[in-house]
C-alpha cells in the first residue's frame, strides 16, 4: 500500500496480512452507492434522513450509473476470435469484396491483402484506378476467375508431358497451362518457405499472375493446401489493422478492435484464454497506465521501459556495484559475507585490508579503533569526505533500493492476482465442489452465489491495475504528482485489500462455521443447520465492497487517462479532499453494514 504521507510505502501480499491493520486504514470511496431506502431508523451505521444525504444518494447512484456505462463501453469496443471465427470473418469479408468487384472470394481476398484487408480501401483503390489494382495485385486482365483449364491437349512447359484436355491448369492467364503434378509441387516448394506462399505468381517467369486459393485448393497435395489456408488466415490477422492475435504462449486467439479501422489508444482486452494485453501497443495489460500518446506522452513509454528494465542486466550491474568492493591491490570485486571488516582477497592476491575504509589491515590496530570500527572512516564520515567510489556505491545502493521497493510490490499483486484466479476457477469447476460448500453453509442454491465470483473477477482486474501503477510510480519525478498519485493508489488499494479479503477469508470462515458439528437435543452431534439469513448480509456486503472497489479503480484509471492534470495545492483542492474523505468514511460504513455475528467477522471480532 503506498502512502502520500512521507513518502513511504507498505504491501500486504496477502488479505490476512492487510486484516490485522484494518483498524488503522481510513477507508475512503469515491462515491456512496447505498440505498436511500436502507437507512431508516439505523443511525448507527451512517444512515441519515437528512436532504444533505439524499442529495449524495443522488450523485452516486448517477456516478455508478456512468462507471457501469464505462466500462460497458470499453467492453463493446473488441471481440475475442477463435481460429474457426477468424476463417469466418475472412470469408465473409472477402464475399463482400467480390461481389462489389465482381471477382471470386479467392481474388477479392488477393486484393484485401494487397490493400491490408481494409474493405474501404479496396473501394477507394478499385474505383479510382482498376488496371493499377490488377497490375500490382496479379489480376487476370479479361478474366474474373483465378484458374483455368486447358480445352485442348497441350504440352507442359516444365515435366514436356503431353496432357489431354482439362488436365492442366493456369493462373487465370490463359497461356500458361501446367500439369496438376507440376502444379503441386510448385506449390509445396512455395509452401515450405513459409507466408511468402500467398505472394507466389504463374511459374512463367515473364507472367505476373496470381496464384490464389481456389488454384491451390485445386493442384495442391491437402496438407500443402491446408498450411496454405492456415497462412492465409494467419495474413488476415497480422497484415490487418483492427485484429491483434492475443500473445499468450500456445494462445491462436485473435483480438478484434469494432470501433474504427485501427486501435490508437490504451485498451486493455482479455482473451479467452484469461491472458490481458493491450490493443493500442500490443503490451501485456497496463491499464491504468495509458498509451495514447496524444494525452500522455510518456505514458507508453513507460510501459516498455518498465518491461525493458525488468529484462535487462541494469540492476545486476547496479548490485554488484552496491554490494561489492573492489580489493585495493588486484582491484577484484569482492562480496563481503562475514561481520569482521578484515577482508582477506583470495588467491594468489591474499592481501589483507579493512572493508570500510580500505586501508592496510597492518594500519588497524586497538590504538586506533580496533578491529569492528575504524576511526578513519567514521571520521571521513562524519566530515562528509567520502571517496568518489564510496559516493557511486552509495549512489547504486538507493537505486537498487528504489527499484526493488517498486519490482517487489509490482511481482506481489500479480501472485495475488494469479492466486484470486485459481480461486475463480476453483469455484466454477463442479470437480473442485468449493461452490458446492459455500452455498450449502448459506442454505442456498449454487445459481444465488454468482456475485462472489464477480467479487473475485473484480479483485483480479483490479490486482492487475494496481500492479502498474507502481511501474508508473517509479518513473514519476514530479512531487505534487506522486502526492496525488499515492492518495489515488491508497484509496484504491485500501479497498481492494477490503473486498479480497471479505471474498477469500471471510469465504473460508464461513464454510468452515458450516461444517462444524453442534449438539441435538438428543445429544447427538449433528451438523449445524445452514444459516439462510446471513447469506443477505454476507452478499450485500461482498455486493457493495466490489461496487466500491470498482468506483475507486475507475476513478484511478480517469486520473491516469487525464494524466494526473488534477494537481491542485490551493485550500480549494484541500478542502475537497477532506470532503471527499469524509464522504468515504460513510460509504465504508455502508459498505460493511454487517455487525458482529457468528459466521461474518469483523475488526471487533478480531481484536
Amino acid at each position: 500500500m503506498a502512502s502520500g504521507e512521507n513518502n513511504e510505502e507498505e504491501y500486504y501480499s496477502s488479505p490476512e496480512e492487510a486484516e490485522d491493520d484494518d483498524d488503522k486504514m481510513s477507508y475512503r470511496s469515491a462515491s456512496n452507492d447505498s440505498d436511500p431506502g436502507e437507512s431508516d431508523g439505523d443511525d448507527s451505521m451512517g444512515y441519515n434522513d437528512d436532504d444533505d444525504d439524499y442529495g449524495e444518494e443522488d450523485e452516486s447512484v448517477e456516478e455508478e450509473e456512468g462507471v457501469m456505462e464505462e466500462r460497458r463501453e470499453r467492453e463493446e469496443r473488441y471481440a475475442v476470435l477463435t481460429m474457426d471465427a477468424v476463417r469466418a470473418r475472412q470469408e465473409e469479408h472477402a464475399a463482400r469484396v467480390a461481389d462489389l468487384v465482381a471477382l471470386t472470394p479467392a481474388l477479392a481476398a488477393a486484393v484485401l491483402r494487397h490493400f491490408k484487408w481494409s474493405a474501404a480501401a479496396v473501394e477507394d483503390g478499385w474505383f479510382a484506378n482498376e488496371q493499377r489494382v490488377r497490375d500490382a495485385v496479379g489480376l487476370p486482365q479479361y478474366s474474373c476467375s483465378g484458374v483455368s483449364a486447358n480445352a485442348a491437349p497441350l504440352t507442359c512447359a516444365i515435366c514436356f508431358d503431353v496432357h489431354p484436355a482439362g488436365a492442366m491448369r493456369s493462373a487465370g492467364c490463359q497461356a500458361h497451362f501446367y500439369c496438376c503434378g507440376c502444379w503441386s509441387g510448385y506449390v509445396r516448394a512455395a509452401v515450405e518457405d513459409g507466408a511468402r506462399c500467398l505472394s507466389i505468381r504463374c511459374p512463367d517467369t515473364s507472367c505476373s499472375a496470381a496464384v490464389v486459393q481456389d488454384l491451390v485448393d485445386d493442384v495442391a497435395d491437402p496438407d500443402d493446401a491446408r498450411r496454405y489456408a492456415e497462412f492465409l488466415a494467419r495474413s488476415y490477422v497480422e497484415e490487418s489493422k483492427k485484429l491483434r492475435w492475443c500473445p499468450a504462449p500456445g494462445c491462436d486467439h485473435a483480438v478484434e478492435f469494432l470501433d474504427g479501422e485501427r486501435c490508437t489508444v490504451q485498451l486493455d482486452a482479455d482473451c479467452m484464454c484469461g491472458y490481458g494485453f493491450c490493443l493500442g501497443c500490443g503490451e501485456e495489460a497496463h491499464r491504468p497506465v495509458a498509451c495514447d500518446r496524444t494525452k500522455f506522452t510518456f505514458a507508453c513509454d513507460t510501459v516498455r521501459a518498465w518491461l525493458v528494465k525488468n529484462g535487462s542486466d541494469s540492476e545486476t550491474a547496479n548490485w554488484v556495484l552496491a554490494n561489492t568492493k573492489h580489493c585495493p591491490e588486484c582491484r577484484r570485486p569482492i562480496e563481503k559475507n562475514q561481520g569482521c571488516m578484515h577482508m582477506t582477497c583470495s588467491p594468489p592476491c591474499r592481501h589483507e585490508f579493512c572493508w570500510l575504509c580500505l586501508g592496510s589491515w597492518k594500519t588497524h590496530n586497538s590504538d586506533n579503533g580496533g578491529f569492528y570500527q575504524c576511526n578513519r572512516y567514521q571520521a571521513a564520515k562524519r566530515e562528509g569526505k567520502f571517496s568518489a567510489e564510496e559516493v557511486r556505491r552509495q549512489q547504486a545502493q538507493a537505486s537498487v533500493d528504489r527499484y526493488l521497493h517498486y519490482y517487489e510490490r509490482w511481482a506481489a499483486h500479480e501472485r495475488s492476482r494469479s492466486k484470486a484466479l485459481e480461486d475463480l476457477a476453483a469455484l466454477g469447476s463442479a470437480e473442485t465442489g468449493k461452490m458446492e460448500e459455500v452455498a450449502a453453509a448459506f442454505g442456498v442454491l449454487e445459481t444465488e452465489m454468482d456475485f462472489l465470483k464477480d467479487a473475485y473477477r473484480q479483485v483480479a482486474e483490479c490486482r492487475r491495475m494496481l500492479r502498474w501503477t507502481y511501474a508508473f510510480g517509479f518513473f514519476v519525478e514530479e512531487q505534487a504528482k506522486l502526492q496525488l498519485f499515492q492518495m489515488l493508489q491508497t484509496d484504491a488499494e485500501t479497498s481492494l485489500e477490503r473486498l479480497h479479503g471479505c471474498a477469500e477469508k471471510e469465504r473460508v470462515d464461513i464454510v468452515a462455521a458450516a461444517a462444524a458439528t453442534v449438539y441435538s437435543d438428543s445429544g447427538d452431534l449433528v451438523p449445524q443447520a445452514p444459516a439462510p439469513e446471513n447469506y443477505a448480509k454476507y452478499r450485500e456486503k461482498l455486493s457493495r465492497l466490489t461496487m466500491v472497489t470498482r468506483d475507486h479503480f475507475e476513478n484511478l484509471a480517469r486520473a491516469f487517462r487525464d494524466g494526473l492534470s488534477e494537481v491542485d495545492t490551493t485550500a480549494a483542492a484541500a478542502n475537497a479532499i477532506a470532503n471527499a474523505a469524509k464522504a468515504a468514511e460513510k460509504a465504508a460504513e455502508r459498505a460493511d453494514p454487517v455487525a458482529s455475528t457468528r459466521f461474518l467477522f469483523t475488526e471487533e471480532d478480531e481484536d
